[in-house]
């Protein structure tokens, strides 16, 4: 008898995991939480639609149609793709989801405003119960970790509805720090967070440029704890590739202990900075 050698197999291939659908909700409710940030509630039937993840920087993109199309939501992105040419497709843009409330069927997003700058931050600035948006997501990672000896959370404008959910999300017993920059004490807004978290809050005292952002800086200046620490730094784009220089370089962070992401780019538009993320100038770790 003929011993049969037995031929190896490829491994089998993960089955690609299918799109959210995409959400159209309602403005419930609009609260200004300061001069530069207005928070929306979203509802409605929609909601139902709506898979939520579990995870503290959670994202959504909201999708932004030209009127004059007359495109009804929700807008199926791949359909649109072969009758429409590539200037008059929505327009997306990320926004970082605030709070999910399941029994009331509604989540919040916060908008950095700063006038008629922008797309959705103008649309926010205006919005009224009843507007409709149509999203896809969300996506995000981060969740911090109780078991974390201490944490290390940073960044501007962008990342301060993130860090504000991180922050409710983590135990009581939690301890670390939140270090945040925003324009000036009329930014501020109230978080909640556990007796072992020191927050500090950055003024600019002006709108963020390379030479009037202080968050780097300041997060190398703190005083820097022992034991194992879970670091979360979103923001601008420099300003997170300078943080990650410090954490990994000089304090010999584990990249597995750090969330670290660009939200935006100085001088970029959204779409300069998305395609950017797929070249050397977009990626916050060099390739190894």
């Amino acid at each position: 008898m003929t011993e049969q050698k037995s031929v190896p197999q490829p491994p089998a291939a993960r089955p690609r995991r299918q799109p959210k659908p995409p959400v159209v909700l309602e403005v419930t409710a609009t609260e200004r939480l300061g001069p530069h940030m207005v928070r929306l509630t979203l509802g409605g039937p929609g909601f139902g639609v709506y898979q939520d993840k579990d995870a503290t920087d959670k994202y959504v993109k909201l999708m932004f149609a030209d009127p004059a199309l007359g495109l009804e939501m929700p807008y199926d992105l791949e359909v649109l793709r072969e009758r429409l040419a590539p200037e008059q497709m929505p327009v997306r843009r990320t926004y970082t989801v605030r709070s999910v409330d399941p029994g009331a069927g509604t989540l919040t997003i916060d908008f950095v405003v700063h006038g008629s700058d922008g797309l959705a931050g103008p649309w926010a600035d205006s919005a009224r119960p009843g507007d409709r948006v149509c999203l896809t997501g969300p996506g995000g990672m981060y969740l911090p970790d109780p078991a974390a000896d201490w944490h290390l959370l940073a960044g501007d404008e962008s990342a301060l509805p993130a860090i504000g959910a991180a922050l409710e999300a983590m135990p009581a017993d939690a301890a670390g720090q939140a270090i945040i920059e925003v324009n000036g004490p009329e930014d501020e807004i109230g978080l909640s967070v556990p007796q072992g978290i020191t927050v500090t809050w950055l003024h600019r005292g002006t709108e963020f440029t390379p030479e009037t952002t202080k968050l780097a800086q300041a997060v190398i200046d703190a005083e820097w704890r022992e034991g194992a620490v879970q670091v979360f730094a979103h923001g601008e784009r420099e300003m997170i590739k300078d943080l990650r220089r410090y954490l990994a370089d000089v304090r010999g962070v584990d990249r597995r202990q750090m969330s670290l992401s660009a939200y935006w780019a100085y001088g970029r538009a959204e779409e300069a900075f998305q395609a950017e993320k797929r070249e050397p100038i977009g990626q916050i770790f060099p390739e190894a």
